[in-house]
């Protein structure tokens, strides 16, 4: 959460010319219901079932497509299935500098400093084991996305 995937996306679309797709953009944009309220009024694990079929059908379906997923995915699906993962790699605390009140209030997980935190660490080793490529987040857009595409 709050390390730039959404963002990164637009720049490697920018790039490459490839579509980019926001998992969660998707899913609220199908539900008609924001992150915070699927969760409040749905639950996680119905959220976490949405990513899931998300997820299957971006296998199935898409190819040379940008995807940029919601911080559980990787810690709840198969991300691999998708094609190559990069994973942005950028410490809690400059994660949390980059998120504004309202950024934070679309993130039902991360409301909490502390829980955030916790959050963070125990979901870092997975993310980078459902990587192909660890990414220093804390460099330009458009560096980052240079790099992306170098190593593709």
């Amino acid at each position: 959460m709050g390390s730039g995937k959404s963002t990164i996306a637009r720049e490697l679309h920018k790039q490459s010319g490839a579509f980019a797709i926001d998992s969660d953009a998707l899913i609220t944009y199908n539900e008609n219901l924001s992150i915070t309220e699927i969760f409040t009024q749905k639950g996680e694990a119905y959220f976490r079932e949405l990513e899931s079929k998300f997820c299957t059908f971006a296998a199935q379906n898409f190819k040379r497509t940008i995807i940029s997923t919601g911080g559980g995915m990787p810690i709840f699906c198969n991300v691999k299935q998708m094609g190559k993962v990069f994973f942005l790699y950028l410490d809690f605390e400059a994660i949390f500098t980059r998120l504004n009140t309202e950024e934070i209030s679309k993130r039902p997980l991360f409301t909490n400093k502390d829980s955030a935190f916790k959050l963070y660490n125990t979901r870092l080793e997975t993310y980078k084991n459902s990587a192909h490529y660890c990414i220093n987040a804390n460099q330009t857009p458009q560096n980052i996305a240079q790099e992306i595409l170098s190593l593709l």
